[in-house]
């Protein structure tokens, strides 16, 4: 079932989502289908559909997924938790990685090829054929009730996880992990951000 969100609702109220992942509630595979074929549509830069998502909703290949994870975040974050309350997003990142083999699903985009030594220019058109496919994909999920959330830090350990998951390494390059599950109440709202006068430029910096 859709919820009633105007397409502006859908764009500003679609959140990283880490606390609020119900991790009981099951996500039916339908529903999965229905967000990867609107991934599909996505308005992408290569001439081929030259990606892949592997869906991951094995419990034990999750568990292995969330402490690849852990391992990077615990390296990245320090092991010292700060104290709880004094930095909202610490403190949802943390969450994220104490549960992140119970979410019920976890998505990793792929891409055909690699750019690891790659300049600019290659990265960037290489991550532009998945990149827009992957957010609708996220657009689609909010629009039925599902929490996501982009995650990069099993990428630390790409290689172990491609051999978890059967992905060809030297073939095939993993972008992100994607938790996927049925959000704790569908009310978000708009984030705060900085006034649009700085971010934009106008014909120069």
């Amino acid at each position: 079932m859709l919820l009633p969100l105007s397409i502006d609702e859908l764009l500003s109220t679609t959140r990283a989502v880490r606390r609020r992942l119900d991790l009981e509630r099951p996500v039916e595979r339908e529903v999965l289908e229905e967000c990867l074929r609107l991934a599909q549509q996505a308005p992408v830069a290569g001439y081929r559909e030259n990606w892949h998502f592997v869906v991951v909703t094995d419990q034990e290949k999750r568990a292995a997924l969330g402490e690849l994870w852990r391992r990077f975040g615990e390296q990245y974050l320090g092991r010292e938790r700060p104290e709880p309350g004094r930095m909202r997003l610490l403190d949802s990142v943390w969450h994220l990685m104490d549960h992140l083999g119970d979410v019920p699903v976890h998505v990793i985009p792929c891409i055909e090829g690699r750019t690891d030594g790659k300049g600019v220019p290659m990265q960037a058109s290489r991550f532009g054929t998945i990149v827009p496919a992957v957010w609708s994909f996220m657009l689609a999920a909010r629009s039925r009730g599902l929490g996501t959330c982009w995650t990069t830090f099993h990428l630390a350990h790409e290689r172990e996880a491609a051999e978890l998951l059967g992905i060809p390494y030297d073939e095939v390059m993993q972008v992100a992990l994607i938790p996927v599950a049925y959000t704790i109440g569908t009310e978000f709202r708009p984030a705060r951000r900085k006034p649009l006068d700085d971010v934009v430029h106008w014909d120069a910096w």
